[in-house]
């Protein structure tokens, strides 16, 4: 509301000011006053709607304009004042004024661009001050392919938890450009989920999406992905999101902070303690003799000693150790004993298929109980 009436002010002051342009060149020039009157207030509706249909404005590229206009205007003034003896004595008054006029141009159109291409890298010092960059307010983060193609970002910003902007470097998106178009099916379909969520974030509102061209000076000559991430989250002062081991361990290593999706879904997972009892469906045998592996509902591998023996079973077990790796949670357990009965123990040997019998000893026939059909 405060910007439009700065807007409608701004207008009004320059028509006022047109209003009295008017006596003063009708004049001398008669009927052009109110021509004059028009192309003023023309020039003020021009910028007014330039600055609507740009509303958001990089404050590095309007200092680098300002400070460029400056820079150049009193260039111009001292290499006039130089030179002004000079065209005075061989250069009429008319071609000395254009002569000036076109060098102010030049100048200012120079320092404007140098100070536009080296903007990130332009420090002003004055004496005993020194003002150099600094990350204030929300810090970007820069996205990784990977996680694009995850997809869990998307449902991560819609929950209104990320309130800094998502930026995606510009070789990202070559990146799943080049995934969606791969000959092999899978990658494709991996590409196009990759672009369907960045679409999707796009139009979620509430959440600011970046496409950074990544056109920064540092990268000059560095062709990996992950290195290039690593240096533009740097140049930005961000962070990177990422769910890849490697890039994770290179960006700490240099300094950089990095969010891993599989730590924040890990750190929301219910937390289980030793002791606790859990049921699970055990669906596959474990690395380990005897072991059965099975899946809670977030994910969560869940290594049940003697579980082998009750595979597509549910069973009640007693969590014993749980192991947290950024690649997801292990729950280790040991199966409870069945009311009435000493544990979890095969019925016989063949009821672990793929699996050598072993002959129990004597001391495992004197465990079995009673129950153990006995020969003889």
């Amino acid at each position: 509301m405060l910007l439009h009436i700065i807007r409608a002010v701004f207008v009004l002051v320059v028509a006022g000011l047109g209003v009295r342009l008017v006596p003063i060149i009708g004049e001398s020039k008669g009927v052009y006053g109110w021509l004059a009157f028009c192309g003023v207030l023309a020039l003020a509706f021009a910028v007014v709607i330039a600055d609507y249909l740009v509303p958001r404005k990089r404050i590095q590229t309007i200092s680098a304009i300002y400070f460029g206009v400056i820079v150049g205007i009193i260039l111009s003034d001292m290499i006039r004042s130089a030179l002004e003896p000079s065209m005075t004595l061989y250069m009429n008054e008319q071609v000395r004024l254009g002569v000036t006029g076109i060098t102010s141009m030049f100048i200012c159109y120079i320092c404007i661009s140098t100070l536009l291409q080296t903007k990130d890298d332009f420090r002003f010092i004055i004496p005993y001050m020194e003002f150099s960059k600094e990350v204030k307010g929300a810090r970007p983060l820069v996205l990784d392919t990977s996680v694009v193609i995850d997809g869990r970002i998307a449902d991560v910003a819609e929950t209104r938890v990320i309130d800094q902007p998502l930026v995606v470097p510009r070789f990202v998106l070559q990146e799943l450009q080049g995934i969606a178009d791969s000959a092999d099916k899978l990658r494709r379909n991996r590409g196009r989920r990759g672009l369907d969520i960045l679409n999707r974030l796009q139009k979620s509102p509430g959440i600011e999406v970046r496409i950074h061209d990544a056109d920064v000076p540092e990268l000059a000559g560095i062709r990996e992905v992950d290195q290039r991430l690593v240096v533009l989250a740097k140049h930005l002062g961000g962070k990177v999101v990422t769910n890849d081991y490697n890039l994770n361990k290179i960006a700490r290593l240099q300094g950089v902070e990095v969010i891993n999706l599989n730590d924040l879904a890990n750190a929301l997972k219910p937390i289980v303690l030793p002791g606790e009892g859990l049921t699970v469906k055990l669906i596959k045998r474990g690395e380990e003799p005897g072991q059965g592996v099975g899946y809670l509902d977030d994910g969560t591998m869940v290594v049940t000693e003697q579980g082998a023996y009750h595979l597509n079973e549910s069973v009640r077990l007693t969590v014993t150790s749980v192991l947290q790796t950024s690649a997801g949670r292990m729950i280790f357990g040991r199966m409870d004993a069945p009311p009435g009965g000493p544990g979890p123990r095969p019925a016989n040997a063949n009821s672990a298929p793929g699996h050598a019998p072993h002959p129990p000893g004597d001391r495992d026939r004197d465990r079995e109980g009673p129950g153990r059909p006995t020969h003889g």
